[in-house]
């Protein structure tokens, strides 16, 4: 797996390091290719925020932790991950015909109560045609409907399907396809 651990108003010590590999690294038996996981310290408020990101394939699995302990966030965030995984896997094994996943590895969850997760319902549709704008103009159009996100064609990026969104921290993103 490969690493990459950042602090923003937190110094990452060599200890802290290694400690968020080592746990981070009890995950890779769960990715057939090579994972990159993403750690991102920061200080709120005197708590301790923990953002793990780890990409393998095309799945992306995140979660974001605050405690008190910076080591605790670290353990939070794996079981967090953890349990992603988990809730994953087992929602395409009941989608699936039983037995096609059999080579993809799974820890032993019987320690934890199973719980039975909903099924994905789509329970609204809605059509629309994509305008060619700017990413500005996005923002400006979300704003005027007072939406979370706008999707849109992207003029700056030769038409590509883009999306804007609000971000909980403030400002907004923007997602491009990579076609």
């Amino acid at each position: 797996m490969k690493f990459t651990i950042i602090g923003k108003k937190i110094t990452v010590t060599d200890k802290l390091r290694s400690y968020a590999e080592r746990k981070i690294s009890k995950l890779d038996k769960y990715f057939r290719d090579e994972a990159e996981a993403n750690v991102v310290f920061s200080v709120e408020r005197g708590r301790v925020r923990a953002e793990v990101t780890i990409k393998s394939g095309e799945m992306f699995y995140r979660v974001s932790e605050t405690t008190s302990d910076k080591y605790a966030s670290i353990d939070s965030a794996v079981a967090g991950i953890e349990r992603q995984i988990h809730k994953y896997k087992t929602r395409l094994e009941k989608q699936l015909r039983s037995g096609s996943l059999d080579d993809i590895p799974v820890a032993d969850f019987d320690d934890e109560p199973q719980e039975d997760e909903p099924p994905i319902e789509i329970v609204r549709s809605k059509r629309f045609a994509l305008k060619p704008m700017t990413a500005e103009e996005a923002c400006m159009q979300m704003e005027l409907l007072n939406h979370q996100f706008y999707a849109f064609r992207n003029q700056d990026d030769n038409n590509a399907f883009s999306v804007v969104y609000r971000r909980s921290q403030g400002g907004y993103g923007l997602i491009e396809s990579q076609d």
